[in-house]
């Protein structure tokens, strides 16, 4: 599958001496030049090349995802056996360090996110050129989500404003305070949602409503609700995203059996009129294990598909992240969801006889059936597991009903009205019918959150965000797990001069 954007690590600006390489969907020329860094931005095309730099550590936030749903309750770690990928067993039991390797990934790739966006940000200033506010607005939104995740992740963060870190900067700028990043965030996700298009030029760029949308989102892990609502209310008033339907559904979806909400996790269904941000996967280049920020494709896939499978439609993972008896018991009947969020293996095995699959560590019977591969052609000498082109919907439209729901039942005036319309038209597309409608209250959105956006990467910072982590993930500590640990590698690396968060 050929995506309208993919980010490909060879158009990666490098930070010390700038070799400009492009192989993707927009651009396609061999390496042209090499200079300095400092001497680089002269051309329009210079400000592109070094915006898809930027773009391209999306692809890394697999393990975001990933790593995010095995934190909370929703699923188990999951893999070949108990020491498979040692850092995503600890963090499912809630025992990891801050020696975890992939706790450092994530560290890592999301601060190579926000040092290609402030190469940008450096030299905004150099040139001028038609559509400059369209990339700064794009270069500023990739830096608010990618400190966005840092925030949520680590807490404080060190910033160092529009300039990109240099070699013993770690020494000397601190680690800012939760509300100065979220300060950060907010203003460049507002800059960004007075500049961006409307509808982007190509599919997988960041739009206007992108921008509001997780603008709103920074508010609401804030408790801003007042502004969160206003935020939110402004996104739902352009009228620009509305929830899948079934007149939405080609005949070819019909035949499969799919509903609407299950036609959302198909290819046909990746940058419907329900997404408001994808990260696009591509499965035209390979990679392998040790270099997995640099892989086109969707990891989350293939590390979460059933091992061994062979059988219809799905086919082969390694195991990981499966869905745990408490959010298969989480569905209400009726609930056409669940059977989008959880393959039952066993009920698919009896539907489909001759499949079947290796039960591994931690086998549940079940598996998230939104990101797991499906069937197709493989990639030339590829590992099939690391280039599933499946986009994850990073945010979605039923997201941001449920949190405008929130904002309105938590803001000082409440407006239940507002808020319990938000829960219900999320509930009809649920149920195929008006008769699920439901008084609202927090607890109340806060369980439908669960199961509309289960396996999806939410779960546990919904739980932290909340208060309710303790009494729901198992080993967790209250006034340690709701923090990751600052890798160990910084805290030393930085001389002291960041500290550690607490109890790690």
């Amino acid at each position: 599958m050929k995506k309208n954007i993919y980010f490909a690590i060879a158009s990666l600006v490098v930070f010390s001496t700038a070799a400009i390489s492009c192989s993707d969907d927009f651009v396609d020329r061999p390496v042209q030049y090499s200079i300095d860094s400092e001497n680089y931005f002269n051309s329009k095309g210079d400000y592109e090349a070094a915006l898809i730099g930027a773009y391209d550590l999306l692809h890394s936030t697999f393990i975001n995802v990933l790593m995010g749903e095995i934190a909370s309750d929703n699923t188990f770690a999951g893999g070949n056996g108990p020491n498979d990928v040692p850092g995503y067993q600890s963090v499912d039991d809630m025992i990891h360090t801050k020696n975890n390797v992939q706790i450092k990934q994530l560290w890592d790739w999301m601060f190579a996110g926000v040092q290609r966006a402030n190469y940008i940000l450096e030299f905004k200033d150099k040139i001028n050129f038609e559509g400059k506010n369209q990339i700064i607005g794009q270069a500023r939104f990739l830096r608010a989500y990618y400190h966005f995740e840092l925030v949520k992740w680590f807490g404080g963060i060190p910033m160092n404003g529009d300039k990109r870190f240099a070699p013993g900067d770690e020494k000397s700028i601190p680690r800012s305070s939760v509300s100065e990043v979220y300060a950060t965030i907010e203003a460049d996700l507002i800059y960004a949602s007075q500049n961006l298009s409307v509808v982007a030029s190509e599919k997988g760029r960041a739009t206007s409503g992108a921008a509001l949308a997780l603008l709103g989102k920074a508010y609401l892990y804030q408790e801003k609700f007042t502004e969160a609502a206003s935020t939110f209310e402004l996104l739902i008033n352009t009228g620009n995203y509305r929830l899948v339907q079934t007149a939405d559904l080609t005949v070819d979806q019909i035949g499969q059996g799919l509903t609407p909400f299950g036609s959302i996790f198909e290819a046909d269904g990746e940058n419907g009129p329900e997404s408001v941000f994808e990260v696009q996967y591509t499965d035209v280049e390979g990679g392998n294990y040790g270099q997995l920020q640099f892989v086109e494709g969707n990891v989350a896939v293939g590390f979460a598909g059933p091992n061994g499978y062979v059988g219809p439609f799905f086919a082969d993972g390694n195991n990981f992240n499966l869905p745990t008896p408490k959010i298969v018991s989480a569905f209400e009947n009726g609930d056409t969801r669940k059977e989008v969020t959880i393959l039952d293996m066993i009920s698919w095995i009896a539907a489909n006889p001759g499949t079947s699959y290796n039960k591994q560590n931690e086998d549940t019977g079940y598996f998230n059936r939104k990101y797991i591969p499906r069937k197709r052609s493989p990639l030339a000498g590829a590992d099939v597991k690391l280039t599933s082109p499946n986009n994850y919907r990073a945010i979605r439209y039923a997201d941001v009903l449920l949190m405008a729901a929130e904002a309105n039942i938590r803001k000082s005036a409440v407006n239940v009205a507002k808020a319990q319309n938000y829960l219900n038209i999320v509930r009809d597309r649920a149920f195929g019918d008006a008769t699920h409608r439901i008084g609202v209250s927090t607890q109340v959105i806060w369980d439908e959150r669960r199961v509309e956006l289960a396996g999806e990467g939410f779960r546990f910072f919904d739980l932290v965000r909340t208060g309710k982590a303790a009494q729901e993930i198992d080993g967790f500590v209250a006034g340690k797990n709701e923090l990751f640990p600052i890798p160990a590698e910084e805290i030393q690396f930085s001389g002291g001069n960041w500290a550690q968060n607490p109890n790690y």
